[in-house]
């Protein structure tokens, strides 16, 4: 099949996605990593181009959009409120803390019960909410406790600030200990259609209701793009457009915010949510990189 006319783009038409029991967001968001500098340093090259790429992503559907305060740092969030503010009323925010940028492609953990309260107060502030709906743990730090760490996201979300609690970059052990101290919504560590070592993370998240979002969802390796690149020149479509149709169909769980600083190629990506990959691509493909757990 075809994709849709450029104005007939929606990411609704990739479903929708539950968090929480209490949110529902279009099952295609945007991450919004690429709009900061090189590196995930300072400003972007192009500002303007990339508040463009922000409001063109709420034209086209897009209710989620993922961020974090190591953003540049601080960039992405500022970038998403001067582009959306006052957001729409089914527009929801996710950002991330505990993880702090002190260069161009360096990081440094600080995920201490302090730091996240001013985290948190941070990034009330720079997005103009008084509540963020989705706070997301960035990396469990190894220099403190897991279990602090959670007790104080719980603290913030019983103080209001936070609506939902999430994890990034975590194993099931992980998620489990965050679970005995307080609810979890969300996943979010690394996988696509090339890279499936999260296989089981997919799952248990399936099982127990929690929304899986991939980071960089279309990466992909040699072997793996001939194969995706046979099925997208057959349909007429973009590579990035059969990852992403793959990973939507690969769960329900699933919650894809493939990123860009570029417009044509953030409408390329919202064009998967209506590319449905016929039943033979999606076995042909489970062929080429067999996971290590059977696909439904």
């Amino acid at each position: 099949m075809t994709v849709p006319e450029m104005n007939a783009l929606s990411a609704a038409d990739a479903g929708a996605i539950a968090l929480g029991g209490d949110m529902q967001v279009n099952r295609l968001g945007f991450g919004a990593m690429r709009i900061t500098g090189k590196g995930v340093w300072g400003q972007p090259e192009d500002r303007e181009g990339a508040l463009a790429v922000l409001r063109r992503a709420v034209e086209l559907g897009v209710n989620f959009i993922d961020t974090a305060d190591s953003y540049g740092p601080y960039v992405s969030e500022d970038l998403i409120a001067e582009a959306l503010y006052p957001y729409p009323e089914d527009l929801v925010i996710a950002t991330k803390g505990g993880w702090e940028r002190v260069g161009p492609a360096q990081w440094l953990h600080n995920a201490g019960p302090k730091h996240l309260q001013e985290a948190v107060e941070g990034s009330l502030k720079r997005l103009k909410l008084e509540r963020i709906d989705l706070y997301q743990l960035h990396v469990p730090d190894p220099a403190v406790s897991f279990d602090a760490s959670m007790e104080a996201l719980a603290r913030l979300r019983e103080q209001g600030k936070i609506r939902h609690v999430g994890l990034s970059n975590v194993t099931v052990e992980h998620v489990e200990r965050a679970r005995r101290v307080v609810p979890v919504v969300s996943v979010q560590n690394r996988y696509s259609f090339s890279d499936q070592e999260w296989n089981y993370m997919v799952d248990h998240c399936e099982s127990n209701g929690m929304a899986f979002m991939p980071w960089s969802p279309l990466t992909q390796n040699r072997k793996a793009n001939d194969a995706v690149q046979k099925i997208a020149e057959a349909h007429h479509v973009s590579t990035a457009v059969v990852t992403l149709a793959w990973l939507l169909r690969r769960s329900p769980a699933m919650l894809p915010i493939p990123g860009t600083s570029r417009v044509n190629h953030l409408e390329d990506n919202i064009s998967a949510a209506a590319f449905q990959l016929e039943e033979q691509d999606y076995h042909a493909l489970n062929a080429i990189v067999p996971p290590p757990f059977s696909f439904r």
